[in-house]
């Protein structure tokens, strides 16, 4: 703790502005989509709930919400025991060359995602997948796996070791070992990363963008097609129902297992 008063002041201060900037863009959308009038406007020009009865009536919107939704759990289920596993392997035991290992773990951070999305419209298209939701949801998990894999580490790095080797030494073989001992220990990391996973790929745009049609177009992609014409104040409603969902996952992974499970994995 800051012992010097004025110290004290001005990192509260900072604090407070990284705090208003931060929440300032979601704060202004919310204000907008009780707008009155027919374009959005902020300040709005009055109150009204309009947008939101628009969008139950808007079919689009809808079938987008619920491709997105698919591609959330498409991500999810995959991401589970991928990232799982590897951050248990990677954390537990000797693997021949690790370091290029977790190298490639970080590319996803490293590639811009155009290119990313350019790179995987390409395979997916030289296997004749494109128009499928698939595709789309495990390249969603593909970019955002690193987030599972360090969700996962932080409840294994403070998993005790001893901990296995008295159940190996009591006769458990290695796979009942991990499904009664490892796995629940972990558990707190592998929620966390699954909603984690969720959330993201609920709102991937970039790589989104590059390999769904119009077909099976996912709401962000929707959204953006939307305002190259015209924004509407019911894309600003549409965006509120967006931040209800995410605001939903993170009140749920704090009140399941904590937000500091994640904060301690980075």
């Amino acid at each position: 703790m800051l012992s010097n008063p004025s110290a004290r002041r001005v990192l509260l201060t900072i604090v407070w502005l990284d705090l208003i900037l931060l929440a300032l863009p979601t704060i202004v959308i919310v204000i907008a989509s009780f707008n009155a009038g027919k374009i959005i406007a902020f300040p709005p020009e009055g109150f009204s709930l309009i947008w939101y009865q628009e969008l139950l009536t808007k079919r689009a919107f809808g079938e987008a919400l619920w491709r997105s939704f698919e591609v959330a759990i498409i991500c999810t289920l995959v991401s589970l025991p991928a990232g799982t596993l590897a951050a248990i392997a990677l954390a537990r035991y000797r693997i021949k060359h690790a370091t290029t290992i977790q190298v490639v773990l970080l590319l996803p951070f490293i590639v811009p995602l155009i290119v990313s999305g350019l790179g995987l419209m390409l395979i997916f298209g030289w296997m004749r997948v494109l128009g499928s939701i698939w595709p789309v949801g495990l390249a969603a998990c593909i970019i955002n796996l690193p987030f599972m894999i360090w969700a996962v580490s932080a409840s294994v790095n403070n998993l005790d070791p001893d901990i296995e080797h008295a159940a190996a030494n009591c006769g458990a073989p290695p796979i009942t070992t991990f499904f009664t001992i490892t796995l629940p220990a972990v558990m707190p990391g592998v929620i966390t990363g699954a909603l984690l996973m969720f959330i993201l790929a609920l709102n991937e745009f970039i790589v989104s963008l590059l390999l769904v049609d119009a077909r099976i177009v996912t709401l962000p992609v929707l959204m953006y097609n939307a305002i190259r014409s015209i924004i509407t104040p019911d894309l600003a409603a549409l965006s509120v129902v967006y931040i209800a969902i995410a605001a939903a996952s993170i009140w749920i992974l704090d009140r399941v297992v904590g937000l500091e499970i994640f904060l301690k994995s980075k």
